[in-house]
């Protein structure tokens, strides 16, 4: 609940009265102040003006006025600084560390506003908040969907940052090791990232012109030569598995996967991982898929194109542009300073059309335009790290219901 308070502050969402301190002077908030969620006041920098006093610096908010004391503020010098006290039930004066006895202010919750973050926090309807979409301004929506979006596009830009520091600085492999990430699409991302972090890339690498090669290696680390016999036939797998014995010896390749580590429970066939690896081993013998290329290519559809090999559908095309090669041009842009290529990342997703999944259908069934991929990733991310986590109160679309 004192996050709640914190809320009502912060928003100004306020009784429709004169603001008194305990001792009768009026305020008038000028500024509630930064709100800090880290350790220390929790607003800086705010301006009220107390009385006929115009005052500049930190207002602390408590359930109860005791809990200054509970929490060893009067003792702190870091609040010495305090020139508000807001507390639900002020039971309490208050000192601080140099001696010092703020103002305090008693400050409600108001019961619509307590009544609807109950209602928040208690459904198990998704969205939350679906009552009121259909009334929020689409400009309203779009710009929350728009912060939403540079949210998670510097998310997605560390995570390939995150891989390169992992890699000693190597973008080649930290853009292979995304792509085949991606192609576990959802299912086996982690596994195939553990995959793709144990070839070695600067090894096979000398054998790109052998698919044979590719594939036998691919597959043997992944453990499913057995697997793509059902696709190749039985000769063939033991030609793999022949061919995989003398690589390991050449390489000193690590031990293998095993084949219980992929998951197939609910897969379509197109998603079972070996399928997934002989088109990935396809598309690394094209030479297609190297940083530069994907880069370079002018527009969606010769990303399509580089992607195309290997039988790879039009929809798993794009998603993987728009899970790899939009994170590693936006990641490379930030690290290059180049704008120009950050900018080329988010123009993708404003020209591709949004994905189709459950996330997206539930939110267009209450009544919000989703059309491209920008808007389908913002989405996703309000779900993940807010929705999902019930944080409602840094949420835009909820704090027009909260206050409603």
């Amino acid at each position: 609940m004192e996050k709640l308070l914190h809320y009502v502050w912060k928003h100004k969402i306020l009784p429709l009265k004169a603001l008194l301190t305990t001792d009768g002077r009026e305020i008038e908030i000028i500024d509630p102040g930064m709100h800090n969620t880290n350790q220390g006041p929790d607003f800086f920098n705010a301006k009220l003006k107390i009385g006929d006093i115009l005052w500049a610096g930190n207002v602390e908010l408590h359930m109860k006025s005791s809990d200054w004391f509970r929490h060893g503020h009067d003792s702190d010098s870091a609040y010495n600084n305090t020139i508000l006290h807001i507390a639900q039930d002020v039971d309490c004066e208050i000192t601080t560390e140099d001696g010092r006895r703020p103002p305090q202010l008693q400050l409600d919750i108001p019961a619509h506003l307590f009544q609807n973050y109950q209602e928040l926090c208690q459904t198990d309807d998704y969205p939350r908040c679906h009552r009121i979409i259909p009334f929020i301004p689409t400009l309203k929506a779009h710009m929350w969907m728009d912060t939403l979006l540079a949210e998670r596009m510097k998310e997605r830009a560390q995570k390939v940052q995150n891989r390169i520091n992992r890699l000693n600085g190597d973008w080649e492999r930290a853009t292979f090791v995304t792509l085949c990430r991606n192609f576990g699409f959802g299912l086996n991302g982690d596994a195939f990232e553990r995959w793709a972090m144990m070839i070695p890339l600067q090894g096979i690498g000398k054998h790109r012109d052998n698919l044979f090669q590719i594939e036998a290696m691919f597959l043997g680390m992944a453990g499913l030569i057995d697997d793509a016999a059902q696709i190749k036939g039985d000769e063939m797998a033991e030609k793999w598995k022949r061919e995989f014995a003398f690589l390991t010896h050449k390489f000193q390749l690590s031990e293998p996967m095993k084949a219980s580590e992929w998951k197939r429970l609910r897969a379509r066939p197109q998603n079972f991982p070996h399928v997934r690896i002989l088109q990935i081993a396809e598309l690394y013998y094209s030479g297609k898929v190297q940083m530069s290329a994907l880069i370079e290519a002018k527009d969606i559809q010769e990303m399509h194109r580089l992607l195309s090999v290997g039988g790879t559908s039009e929809n798993s095309r794009k998603l993987l542009i728009i899970n790899t090669i939009v994170p590693i041009l936006f990641a490379y842009g930030k690290h290059r300073a180049d704008e120009k290529l950050a900018q080329k990342a988010t123009a993708l997703l404003e020209e591709l059309p949004a994905e189709d999944n459950y996330i997206l259908r539930q939110w267009k069934a209450c009544g919000l335009n989703v059309e491209t991929a920008a808007d389908s990733q913002a989405l996703i991310q309000l779900k993940r790290e807010y929705c999902d986590r019930k944080d409602c109160l840094r949420c835009r679309f909820a704090y027009e219901f909260l206050k409603q």
